[in-house]
């Protein structure tokens, strides 16, 4: 299991996350994390017994006070996201750690998806513009120039294969489940 001293604390968060955004749109809040596609379902979440993950959520959100990490949201269901670090040089996607996120502020880390969704009818994308828009007090023009770089620096990741390394997390995953 998990301990409380292996979860990020809420000021450790935006250094830890300031790491893959430095030779992007410094000085934002809110940033968007385009993950690699070969990285994708490359994560703890989905390498962990149900209990353990459910667990380990439970306490990052213990940490946060059940508080957005980034815009300080309550009162709303929060969700466990993954600290990821990105070595380009070596092509390592590594697990730096969690942080309590409220949907819409989860919904700008993760624009691709959000950009399905809301083909699909489940999600209004200008709210999630606005919100990262306010999040980072900038402009329309601020936000298109963070989400074409995003995409950018996707588009170079994508022609790499990575290795993902869950770092201080890796013995949560149990040795079957590395296996599979």
């Amino acid at each position: 299991m998990c301990t409380k001293d292996e979860v990020v604390s809420p000021d450790q968060a935006p250094q830890l996350m300031k790491g893959d955004t430095e030779h992007m749109a410094s000085g934002l809040k809110l940033t968007i994390e385009l993950v690699p596609r070969p990285c994708w379902h490359s994560n703890l979440h989905t390498s962990m017994p149900r209990a353990t993950w459910d667990h380990l959520r439970r306490l990052v959100y213990t940490k946060y006070n059940y508080h957005c990490g980034i815009c300080q949201a309550s009162n709303v269901q929060m969700i466990c996201h993954e600290i990821w670090q990105y070595d380009d040089e070596q092509h390592i996607q590594k697990l730096a750690g969690f942080i309590a996120l409220c949907p819409m502020c989860n919904h700008c880390k993760h624009l691709g998806l959000a950009g399905t969704l809301a083909a699909e009818g489940k999600l209004d994308f200008e709210q999630v513009i606005a919100h990262f828009m306010r999040v980072n007090q900038c402009s329309r023009e601020d936000y298109e120039a963070h989400e074409k770089e995003a995409w950018r620096l996707f588009a170079e990741r994508n022609k790499h294969s990575w290795t993902t390394d869950l770092g201080k997390y890796a013995h949560l995953v149990t040795q079957k489940e590395r296996t599979n």
